[in-house]
């Protein structure tokens, strides 16, 4: 097997957080019972995705505070937060109060851009300022600056009996070295890398080759390294990669079966780039652990990463999660060379 000159040091794992219409309580817990599990296990980290006007988890947030109360160890962090869709001075806030909930634990994950399906939900969003609206790297600029304790206000001091600060409340100062930005463009990695954040690159990438065309671990790979080298922390600078992998070292017959169903259906999309973004997507990893490693170390861009948030295929049902969550903590993390937490 070939060797990797970057040592997996963190193992993560990411979920969408399902949840039934008529039950959603009971989807909400089965995530946090999820992540209970992770720390249990030794993970490093678990992430949750973000979604709106569907049946996952629409508030990452709350859900982590709730996990920040139920875990001590493991990290936790969202995979990520669409900032169309907030206003930056109050995320700041919420991101800070469940960071010092946490203990320092918090690791959030954002990206700019138009709402999904903004046509749809403008109304809703912003009645009055829809037009108006800065979805670019600006919104993001501006959560930077809050979390990192810039003035959101020309007043401090006294009014009366009232106490008031001209940065954001709590003030949380490691947080701001702990946000990350999701991205699948060289723009974005640049722009990351330029803003001394920390980069999240998942199982999609945009094809911006000459040709359009190209294979993904090498898309990948120039991602993560036009990251850092626009970082002032060079190729010391922090990226997590968020592949679909699956090991199969302890399931039964039944869920291989239905894992490697899984990821024929979703094959044929990756043999070319998708839409007018031309967006291309990487295979889903499944075998055993053995199996896994070797494909990974094949792989241009985790071969300079040292962490992983691998990406929880989200139709699958809560005990295929706990198997496949118990094989990548005993049988895939140490294949990589990880070392469970303590």
């Amino acid at each position: 097997m070939p060797s990797t000159p970057r040592p997996l040091r963190k193992l993560g794992f990411l979920t969408i957080g399902l949840f039934d219409e008529a039950d959603p309580r009971r989807g909400h817990e089965t995530t946090l019972e999820i992540i209970e599990l992770g720390e249990r296990l030794g993970f490093d980290s678990a992430w949750l995705r973000h979604r709106h006007l569907q049946y996952g988890i629409s508030s990452p947030v709350a859900v982590l505070a709730a996990a920040s109360q139920r875990t001590s160890r493991i990290e936790l962090g969202t995979a990520v937060i669409p900032l169309g869709w907030e206003n930056p001075l109050r995320l700041a806030e919420d991101l800070a109060t469940v960071d010092v909930l946490s203990g320092g634990r918090l690791n959030p994950g954002v990206s700019v851009g138009p709402p999904m399906h903004f046509d749809r939900v403008k109304e809703a969003l912003y009645p009055d300022t829809a037009d108006a609206e800065d979805f670019g790297y600006g919104r993001a600029r501006r959560l930077l600056d809050l979390v990192r304790g810039e003035p959101a206000s020309g007043f401090s001091g006294t009014e009366g009996f009232e106490v008031f600060s001209d940065r954001v409340q709590p003030h949380s100062p490691g947080l701001g070295s702990r946000l990350w930005y999701g991205g699948g463009s060289l723009g974005s990695a640049r722009w990351a890398g330029e803003n001394g954040m920390n980069f999240l690159t998942s199982s999609v990438v945009k094809a911006e080759g000459p040709d359009g065309e190209g294979d993904f671990a090498d898309l990948q790979l120039a991602l993560v390294r036009a990251f850092r080298a626009a970082h002032p922390d060079g190729d010391a600078a922090r990226v997590s990669q968020g592949l679909v992998v699956i090991p199969t070292d302890s399931a039964t017959p039944e869920q291989r079966a239905k894992y490697e169903e899984f990821a024929a259906r979703r094959l044929p999309r990756t043999t070319s780039p998708q839409g007018p973004a031309r967006l291309l997507f990487a295979p889903d990893l499944v075998g055993t652990s053995a199996e896994l490693a070797e494909r990974l170390y094949a792989h241009a861009a985790f071969r300079e990463i040292d962490e992983v948030a691998f990406a929880l295929p989200f139709t699958f049902a809560p005990e295929d999660y706990v198997q496949i969550l118990t094989d990548m903590a005993t049988h895939l993390g140490p294949a990589l060379g990880w070392k469970p937490g303590a």
